[in-house]
């Protein structure tokens, strides 16, 4: 260890080796500390092949003190050179302290293609003073810190993140990033950039911006106040409430969002999107959930392959207006709207194949319904108010109603659901942290902001609506369609897809055939009516269920 100009070493300790048969495995122990002198406000550079680093910000100011764990199986022929070869520099630099360890034994032991046997474990214990700047690399470990004024940058190559408060009146922020583990931080002042190749991320309040990427785990976030990326290869996203624009993506999982304040694009493979409150431009797009949109205000477009879309209009002054034209666009789902009556908005509404779709509104409402010349396509329109920005709803083979809303319970209802959300994210917090309680009372909760939904869709479809592969799980009883021969002979094959009401013992109520051959419907149809499934209960009573089913029909 060495003094660099203007840092003195306060405390010079050699490497202390201690060692030790440990009572457990039977380990080798030795300890190296040190304590070296420093600036309030500079930084510590720690960088490990190997071993696990926490560093705590207790330290008196002008001094950084550590202590450094390393254990290895005693029962090992090589133990004793192991020990020996791990080297640790510390030293004082102009830029603060440098720790560096390194197992040189083991990149020996690979150069000459010998074999080693022994296993070894390292620890690192570092106190900093509290207004000081991180940037730890470890090849193999957790990394673990406490609260901190300052910049931190984390980063491994396999463990967990785990981090206090970072950043101070400075507003540094933090860089926090691992190959495979999860990350969770608390506050952040100042930008956060956190990166897992796999793991969960957990994030407090972040006070700017923040890019958030996940190869594959969930992203919880309470609130952003800067622009904010989200990216996940598969889990859901969260976040409480955004100050600036979202850009959120997921391959597959759901999308959560309190509200947020600029410009919202999200879109996920197959999951549902909620957001609580839109006030600024929304491009939303799923290929096969559910979106769910309450308070909104601003232009919005949504999108989905199968799902249904809800959407809760309020304008913006009295009379209200929407902010900008918008679309809500399903495949194959309905999309249901709720529309305060000052509202001054042009609805344009469509269902491409109409069949025994239908578009359904208030009595209130003054739309006109056509049809298409062939019967199939229907077409809506109504102006509020007046008129004012487009409204545009699209279905392919789907319904489409049209409700009016109370403004003033809609608020209420919105500030419910936004004040649930954010003890949701407290929940999972604790739930992280192996509250078996806080998991209980999340569930319970979750149950509590599903309800309402639930009661709706029953109120105006008549059941709740279950996406196909969850109610497929229940059934219990099932009867293989007979392949007509005609279309057998004919070579006719493909898929039937049916709408289908399932009563509350689970027997089918209600079929409709959404598409298919017709040669092929009639015989999905008499087979899909003898189908029964466990009856589908939400808070222990039994209910109507709308979901869709699919009969493959194929020839070889």
């Amino acid at each position: 260890m060495a003094a660099v100009i203007g840092l003195c070493l306060l405390v010079a300790l050699p490497a202390r080796a201690r060692q030790q048969s440990a009572a457990e495995g039977r380990r080798l122990v030795e300890e190296k500390t040190g304590t070296l002198s420093t600036r309030d406000g500079l930084r510590l550079r720690l960088v490990t092949d190997l071993g696990n680093v926490r560093i705590l910000t207790g330290s008196p100011s002008g001094q950084v003190s550590y202590k450094v764990r390393i254990e290895t199986d005693s029962r090992d022929s090589d133990t004793q050179n192991l020990l020996k070869q791990y080297q640790l520099t510390a030293r004082s630099t102009p830029a603060g302290v440098e720790l560096t360890g390194q197992t040189s034994a083991m990149d020996l032991g690979r150069r000459r293609g010998s074999k080693f046997h022994g296993r070894l474990w390292v620890n690192y214990e570092v106190s900093v003073p509290r207004r000081y700047n991180l940037d730890v690399l470890t090849q193999a470990g957790n990394i673990e810190t406490q609260d901190l004024d300052g910049r931190a940058s984390l980063v491994t190559q396999g463990g967990n993140i785990v981090a206090g408060k970072l950043g101070g009146p400075e507003a540094s922020g933090a860089r926090l990033e691992t190959q495979g583990g999860h990350i969770t931080v608390q506050d952040v002042s100042g930008e956060l950039r956190a990166i897992t190749a796999g793991g969960h991320i957990r994030a407090a309040n972040v006070q700017g911006d923040a890019v958030l990427r996940s190869g594959g785990g969930h992203i919880r976030a309470g609130s952003v106040s800067g622009a904010a990326q989200l990216e996940t290869g598969g889990g859901n996203i969260t976040v409480q409430r955004a100050g600036a624009s979202v850009t959120a993506a997921t391959s597959g999982g759901q999308i959560d969002f309190g509200e947020a304040a600029g410009s919202i694009r999200a879109r996920t493979g197959g999951g549902g999107i909620r957001i609580l409150r839109v006030t600024g431009p929304t491009q939303l797009e799923t290929g096969g959930g559910s979106i769910y949109l309450t308070r909104v205000q601003g232009a919005v477009r949504a999108q989905t392959g199968a799902g249904t879309i809800t959407a809760w209009f309020a304008g913006d002054g009295k009379p209200g207006r929407l902010k900008g034209a918008s679309q809500l666009e399903s495949g194959a789902g309905d999309i249901i709207v709720y529309l305060p009556r000052e509202l001054a908005v042009t609805i344009e509404a469509i269902i491409g194949d109409g069949g025994d779709h239908h578009i359904e509104a208030d009595p209130s409402l003054p739309i006109k319904i056509t049809r298409s010349a062939q019967g199939r396509g229907v077409r809506g329109e109504c102006t509020l108010n007046g008129g004012g920005e487009v409204l545009r709803l699209r279905t392919s083979v789907g319904n489409i109603l049209l409700k009016v809303s109370d403004t003033e319970a809609q608020i209420r209802l919105n500030q419910q659901q936004i004040e649930q959300l954010e003890q949701r994210l407290r929940l999972q917090q604790r739930i992280e942290q192996g509250d078996k309680q806080g998991r209980k009372i999340e569930e319970r909760e979750r149950s509590r902001m599903e309800e309402l939904g639930q009661k709706l869709e029953e109120l105006w479809l008549g059941g709740l609506r279950v996406d196909s592969d969850t109610q497929q799980q229940k059934l219990i009883h099932f009867v293989h369609p007979a392949y007509p021969e005609a279309a057998k002979r004919a070579g006719i094959e493909g898929p039937v897809r049916l709408n289908v009401v399932i009563g509350k013992d689970g027997t089918i109520e209600g079929l409709k055939v959404l598409s298919g051959d017709a040669a092929l419907t009639d015989a999905a149809v008499e087979a899909v009516r003898h189908w029964r499934y466990q009856p589908t209960l939400v808070n222990g009573k039994a209910v109507s269920v709308i979901t869709s089913v699919t009969v493959d029909f194929r020839l070889h």
